[in-house]
């Protein structure tokens, strides 16, 4: 575990940071199916829409940003209210460094609070890295679709991967909007988690 590292909430000010991780995993590797960069105005906008619903997580050590990880809609109905697609990107040169569990356990942490039952992982296949990592924490391939993404002149597969955080009640607890969430007094820090 690193003991240096901090998990806190992002802030749009650290826009540029997380950006220029997210770039090199865009033009250089399948692991996002996006071809372009998004300038820092379209990467501000994802950041805004993310945020008023759910968690934005950064991992800094100092004043390095090493990593992010946020929660997404999984589906725009209200049945799904209490799933969330998982996404995190970390510092090529922070991989395997225990900066991405810690990203993650804030966050399911956070999503637990939130009233989320499960956790889904979008991932390019083939990808031994991520999904041994996530089944590292406990994610389950539920889903393959074969060749459905076409990047760097290659075709790739698809799998969904999944985790349950919260038993699935017959009349589950209203999903809490991050804002909410963080009205509490305990949830007002701008840290998460110190390691």
């Amino acid at each position: 575990m690193n003991t240096d590292i901090t998990i806190r909430w992002a802030e749009l000010d650290d826009a540029q940071a997380l950006l220029n991780i997210y770039a090199p995993y865009v033009r250089e590797t399948a692991i996002t199916f996006e071809y372009t960069v998004p300038t820092l105005l379209e990467f501000k906008q994802r950041m805004q829409k993310t945020m008023m619903k759910y968690p934005y997580l950064v991992a800094v050590r100092g004043a390095e940003i090493l990593g992010y990880a946020y929660a997404s809609e999984f589906k725009n109905r209200a049945a799904y209210d209490w799933a969330v697609e998982t996404t995190i990107y970390v510092k090529q040169h922070s991989r395997q460094s225990g900066v991405g569990k810690e990203l993650y356990q804030a966050l399911e942490a956070v999503l637990k609070k939130q009233n989320i039952t499960n956790l889904y992982a979008c991932i390019a296949y083939p990808n031994p890295g991520s999904i041994g990592f996530h089944e590292h924490l406990g994610y389950q391939t539920i889903g393959h679709f074969s060749k459905c993404g076409y990047k760097l002149e290659t075709w790739y597969d698809m799998i969904w991967m999944e985790k349950m955080i919260a038993a699935h009640g017959i009349k589950p607890e209203p999903f809490i909007r991050i804002g909410d969430l963080t009205k509490n007094e305990k949830w007002q820090s701008k840290i998460v988690k110190n390691s």
